[in-house]
């Protein structure tokens, strides 16, 4: 059963659980217009929640917290490949993908500009799609090295940003 709550004296429906058909792409979209945000659940073990919490910190200190929670619900350890599991709103990431925090958070906002482009009806996969969310990855890089007060954060921004140079040539 779905929660109802108030948006300005409408009734609005909750996020709903699933976006996969047009009715639930519809509703979601009108939601996060409404500046809806996701509660954000981190599932995994104890070590992977710890990771992930200190890359949601990143976030925050570069200001795409609120956007991460705009169009990701929850981000989930898997043995498997990292993947966005677009229908279910979520990022199942592997330990391997958390291990390095700073590189975690720009991950999880690549995922979240592609969970965007999806929502909006964009094509959200492929190389030119590819080309977008990494440059979203790169800017979030470029914005925690410049408003992070943390050396080592700021020297690691640096080292992937190159690396984000160098694999673009």
């Amino acid at each position: 059963m779905r929660n109802l709550f108030f948006n300005f004296g409408v009734i609005c429906l909750s996020f709903p659980e699933k976006v996969y058909t047009n009715k639930e792409l519809r509703e979601a979209k009108a939601l996060i217009a409404q500046g809806y945000k996701h509660e954000l659940i981190v599932d995994g073990k104890s070590d992977f929640t710890k990771k992930v919490k200190e890359a949601l910190e990143h976030l925050r200190t570069a200001g795409y917290y609120d956007y991460l929670q705009s169009y990701i619900r929850k981000i989930v350890e898997i043995d498997g490949m990292t993947q966005l599991r677009e229908t279910e709103v979520a990022i199942w990431a592997n330990k391997f993908a958390v291990d390095n925090p700073v590189d975690a958070a720009s991950l999880f906002v690549q995922k979240a500009f592609t969970m965007e482009e999806y929502m909006q009806g964009k094509l959200y996969y492929g190389g030119t799609a590819e080309k977008r969310s990494t440059a979203r990855r790169v800017e979030f890089l470029e914005a925690l090295r410049d408003k992070s007060a943390n050396r080592e954060v700021r020297e690691e921004c640096e080292r992937l940003l190159e690396l984000w140079k160098d694999s673009s040539l």
